[in-house]
């Protein structure tokens, strides 16, 4: 693949969120997962899981739990203070037309590195200070979203659309007992898969320069 066409691959991927009603073959979203799996991933861990969720009803089940979520936070005085209770109820169910969809999942993991200052930390207040450092890049959902990242490209090459969610973990728990997820995985990202029934436009990008610094 030549940089142009990479670079137009990059360019003209879209959050989608609106899809036709139309099947998504099993074996594109498998071959999308196998893709992003080749992601960059802390200690090579690949730590990572993929629930394929193509039954209708089990995405519909998702949706209404995210909707009661929605509407519980919706309820609150703050939310109402801040314009975001209509909003909430509004859009938290939309992914339950979509035909496919994935929940990304995580195992729990600690590092030996991290071990290590678990134990020194009770007797080092810089060691402390060492490991909340570290976990503001925590490792494992670095790599998940390096293989999401990865995923969506390979879904737009694929003709299919699709929108990277995290609004849904309002409602991690239901999810994760909808999925029978084991207790050392956690849900990190959801994502509703599928023929693209919508073109949204570009939103553009900040220019370059407004965005790196070159240390010279």
């Amino acid at each position: 693949m030549e940089l142009v066409d990479l670079e137009k691959l990059i360019k003209s991927r879209r959050s989608i969120r609106r899809w036709q009603d139309k099947k998504v073959p099993e074996e594109l979203l498998l071959k999308a997962i196998e893709l992003a799996t080749w992601a960059p991933n802390g200690g090579n861990q690949q730590n990572w899981r993929f629930y394929v969720i193509v039954n209708r009803g089990t995405i519909k089940a998702i949706a209404d739990a995210v909707q009661a979520s929605a509407d519980l936070m919706a309820s609150w005085p703050e939310a109402e203070k801040f314009g975001m209770a209509a909003g909430w109820r509004e859009r938290a169910g939309f992914f339950r037309s979509a035909p496919a969809a994935m929940a990304v999942a995580a195992a729990q993991y600690q590092s030996p590195v991290d071990q290590i200052f678990a134990a020194r930390e009770k007797v080092d207040s810089r060691a402390s200070q060492m490991r909340q450092w570290r976990n503001v890049a925590n490792s494992r959902i670095q790599s998940v979203a390096s293989a999401i990242a990865h995923l969506l490209l390979v879904l737009h090459q694929m003709g299919l659309g699709a929108v990277w969610m995290t609004g849904p973990l309002q409602a991690k728990g239901e999810i994760e007992k909808i999925l029978k997820v084991p207790l050392e995985m956690d849900i990190i990202a959801f994502i509703p898969i599928g023929y693209p029934d919508e073109e949204p436009p570009s939103r553009g990008r900040k220019p370059v320069s407004e965005v790196s610094e070159v240390i010279r």
